[in-house]
Formats: structure tokens, sequence, C-alpha cells
């Protein structure tokens, strides 16, 4: 087994259980304690488990939500290809809205330069990356700034959304599950998403396979609020039935 591989592993027990213990993983995985420690470290680097003596937890049961630029450098090639493969459920013109998340900035880097949009988002990265593209009308969503996720939240973003109508939504999430639906670790973030997703008349999904079984927080939407889920092709075909019976069209990249 490759290093990359134990850890995936490593992280997908973790979230399972709520927590790995550095002897028991490298007797499982027949290598040294200290081989472990070294994928805790990586994996405690990317942002996804927080270490803690003799082991790890997720960073979801601590309730600790790892800033933007931190889940920007993770996953860059599977957000890569979700974020171009999203470029086909655009509208030929009209409204879309862009979610606050690093795979949907992303996207907001492969917009087409040849259509006319109106693209609507809380984020403010994502406004000032489409700031200067003469196709597009940006409209950024005021209220409070949350500085982890450079994300616009709380009474004014809500007001807005609510009297704001697009023609597809695409939105990120930090976890999805076919038994809790779209989670995330902020109150205040779930309650503008849950706005965001019932301003769209097409909901589309963006999130890699590190965020399926996941389980965060606050619950913001349900699987059968998710039109299309474009994720990459490192997820089990049972998982992804599983998902799909739950409603969405998936698509994988």
């Amino acid at each position: 087994m490759y290093a990359e591989e134990r850890q995936q592993v490593i992280l997908e027990r973790a979230r399972a259980r709520g927590r790995v213990d550095v002897t028991a993983l490298a007797d499982e995985f027949t290598v040294t304690t200290e081989t472990i420690r070294r994928d805790l470290t990586i994996l405690e680097r990317h942002g996804v488990v927080r270490r803690v003596h003799g082991g790890a937890i997720p960073v979801e049961r601590l309730g600790f939500e790892p800033a933007l630029a931190t889940r920007e450098g993770v996953m860059t090639a599977e957000k890569t290809r979700i974020a171009k493969a999203a470029l086909a459920e655009l509208p030929e013109e009209g409204s879309i809205l862009l979610d606050a998340g690093s795979t949907t900035a992303r996207m907001a880097d492969e917009l087409p330069t040849d259509r006319e949009l109106t693209v609507v988002t809380h984020s403010v990265n994502i406004a000032l990356t489409l700031s200067t593209r003469p196709n597009l009308t940006i409209m950024l969503v005021g209220g409070r700034l949350r500085s982890r996720t450079l994300a616009t939240v709380d009474a004014w973003a809500l007001q807005a959304l609510r009297e704001t109508f697009v023609d597809v939504a695409f939105i990120a999430t930090n976890g999805i599950s076919a038994e809790r639906g779209l989670t995330t670790p902020d109150s205040a973030e779930a309650m503008i998403k849950r706005a965001a997703v019932a301003s769209s008349r097409r909901c589309v999904l963006l999130a890699d396979h590190t965020k399926i079984g996941n389980d965060c927080f606050t619950r913001f939407a349900e699987l059968k609020d998710i039109d299309t889920f474009i994720t990459d092709d490192r997820v089990d075909r049972a998982t992804i039935n599983e998902l799909a019976q739950a409603g969405p069209r998936i698509v994988i990249v």
C-alpha cells in the first residue's frame, strides 16, 4: 500500500470512529509507529485531522473548520476536474450562484469568456477573481465577513438571497452522506447555503471524495434538494449507488 492510500484509509478510520490510535494503526498496517506519526502529521498539514496524545481526531469532531487557504491546497487535481465538468451545467445565458468554497472558487477560474452571465456570490475571493471579466455581471452579497472562509453571512446576506432567483446554483459542502445530507461546521454559513439552494431553479453540488461520508455540525440541505452531484472517481460504487438513490444525478470525473 502506498503512503497516500494508507493516509486515506487512516482518515476514513478517524471519521468513522471519531479517533485513531498510533499503536493500533501501526499493528493494522504492519508499519512502525513512526511511519504512522508521519502519516498523521501529513494529514494534519492538510487540515483534516488534529494530532492528540497517542493518535488523532478528525477536525469535524472538534468543530474545527480548516481555513480557505488550507482547503485550496488539498485535492487540487480532483477539484480542477470537478470544476471543469461543472461547466457543462452552465446556462447559455442568465444567472448563476457560486457558493463559497474551494471547489466553487476553482470553477470561477474556469468560467468561459464567451457568454453573458450574472454571477451571484457571497464569496469575496470569487467576486475578486471575476471582477475583471467584462462578460460577467457580478452581484456580491453583503453581510458579516467570516475571515476563515472569506464568505459573507448573517441577516444582510440572508435577506439578499431570499429575494434572489438564479437559474443554477453551484454549491460546496464540508460533508455529505445519505443519512444526514449536506453539512457544514458553521451554523451562520449553513443558513446562507440553505438560502442559496432555495434561490435556484437547479442545484449542482461540487465536492471531492473526501467530503463523502463526512458529517459536520449543521445540515443545510437534503440530497433530494440536489439535482446533480459532481465528484471525482475515488468513490466506491456502493456509496455512489446509495447517494444516487437519495435523489441526485451523479457525475463522476
